[in-house]
């Protein structure tokens, strides 16, 4: 098998494909806030893109054992919602450049999200982005979510592909560990924090947006 020759894309969510990793962390801060916690940028870094088994551990080494991460999540959540409704969802740049390159080329596209299904259908439908995708896959589909390769490796079977005939987008370290260890070639479009020395060495292109990756295809489709 050629590893060169690309079939697949798989696409993380927020972050990546909307900006919304920044109501992430004014709303995880507001939420623990009201229940009487500091929560720092630092925290909420720790947790992007973390399947809720491996997030609930971590907030409570963060904050001890009696932290109300249901509680604080759900706040969390009716925060991010009711900005939402008022503002709607901002899409990052280059989206549908991009997607509309992919289908033109004949790429099957794939979701492969932390966030749940409900959540995820409801923001794709809100930018009417669905219809490009032909598998979504969200945290509360797979037993272990990200950083593990699960959720990439079920996409791009659901998609009908082995990981190394995909790519896989990403903008965060743990969702750049959960596409390499799957075999993934992984692009990262960083969001807020950029590639650190733990994950530079797992990823195959960085780029400003997700449009100027359409040039790690040449040659390769």
């Amino acid at each position: 098998m050629n590893d060169n020759i690309i079939k697949g894309a798989v696409f993380d969510m927020d972050g990546l494909m909307l900006d919304t990793e920044k109501l992430y962390l004014r709303y995880w801060k507001q939420a623990s806030a009201d229940f009487g916690y500091k929560m720092e940028d630092k925290h909420v870094f720790a947790i992007r893109s973390l399947a809720r088994k491996y997030s609930v551990p971590k907030l409570k080494g963060f904050f001890g054992d009696d932290f109300p991460t249901e509680e604080v999540r759900a706040r969390r959540t009716e925060l991010i919602n009711a900005h939402i409704e008022q503002h709607g969802i901002e899409i990052k740049k280059g989206l549908f450049e991009l997607l509309d390159f992919l289908k033109s080329n004949g790429i099957r596209i794939a979701v492969a999200t932390a966030t749940q299904r409900d959540r995820t259908l409801l923001y794709l439908k809100k930018i009417d982005a669905l219809s490009y995708f032909d598998a979504v896959i969200c945290g509360d589909m797979v037993t272990n979510g990200k950083p593990k390769p699960d959720i990439y490796v079920t996409a791009c079977k659901q998609i009908g592909l082995v990981p190394n005939q995909c790519t896989a987008y990403e903008d965060s370290p743990n969702g750049i560990k959960s596409a390499y260890s799957a075999g993934c070639h992984a692009i990262m479009i960083p969001d807020m924090t950029p590639p650190d020395d733990d994950i530079l060495s797992m990823i195959s292109a960085v780029y400003r947006s997700l449009d100027e990756s359409i040039e790690f295809y040449k040659g390769r489709i």
